[in-house]
């Protein structure tokens, strides 16, 4: 991704939204990973957002032998205390933040985006929207875990501390381990905040159940339910 443009899927739930929902892939897939959760959501004659599907760049990953694919960071191991990637992670936290600037241009406020994320893009999303500077709408974090966990609390934006999150995870996710998404879920929640955690059965993945869930949470969130 270089300065001037970001590659991006688009799709609206209803003509003038009224927020925005800013959705990361995980490793190896692309934007268009979740562009069938959009018309699952069942939004369309309840609450108009413009959805955003960014491509991570095409890099070497470490843990799959150097390979290269869309990645938002290189990725070493997925065990809880491995050498992390930060520079990769800050790269593409910069990413989000450019997105939510472009958001705002185009006229949604800030505290109407919603920065959401599946495994490693839902890394990219909690490291990213705990930060920003400005008051965001929400977060939701799939089948992921919090990096720079320990730096969270010295780093964490003032803005969002009481950011409203949504994190779920597979019980039999044999990708990124339950218990890491469980530990970074525990640990937020000890930090103060307002936090919807859920698993569910199966692997890792997205279930119909989890897609209602985040229905209702996002219903919620813009008022409504």
């Amino acid at each position: 991704m270089n300065q001037q443009s970001i590659d991006c899927l688009e799709m609206t739930t209803g003509e003038k939204p009224e927020g925005s929902v800013i959705w990361l892939h995980g490793l190896g897939a692309d934007g268009h990973d979740f562009e069938p959760m959009v018309p699952q959501l069942r939004l369309k004659s309840a609450l108009p957002l413009r959805f955003i599907f960014p491509h991570a760049p095409v890099r070497p990953v470490t843990l799959n032998g150097g390979m290269a694919m869309r990645a938002w960071y290189d990725l070493v191991s997925l065990e809880r205390n491995s050498p992390q990637d930060l520079a990769g992670i800050e790269e593409s936290a910069e990413t989000v933040n450019r997105l939510i600037r472009q958001e705002v241009d185009r006229g949604i406020a800030a505290d109407k985006i919603v920065i959401a994320g599946f495994s490693q893009g839902g890394a990219v999303a909690l490291h990213a929207a705990l930060r920003y500077p400005d008051r965001l709408a929400g977060l939701i974090a799939l089948s992921t875990y919090l990096p720079k966990a320990e730096q969270l609390e010295a780093e964490a934006s003032a803005a969002n501390r009481d950011l409203p999150i949504f994190m779920a995870h597979g019980a039999q996710d044999p990708v990124v381990q339950p218990q890491l998404g469980e530990q970074s879920f525990r640990h937020l929640e000890s930090l103060g905040y307002p936090i919807k955690w859920r698993t569910y059965p199966m692997p890792h993945a997205v279930c119909p159940q989890e897609v209602e869930h985040i229905r209702a949470w996002l219903l919620n969130l813009y008022g409504k339910s």
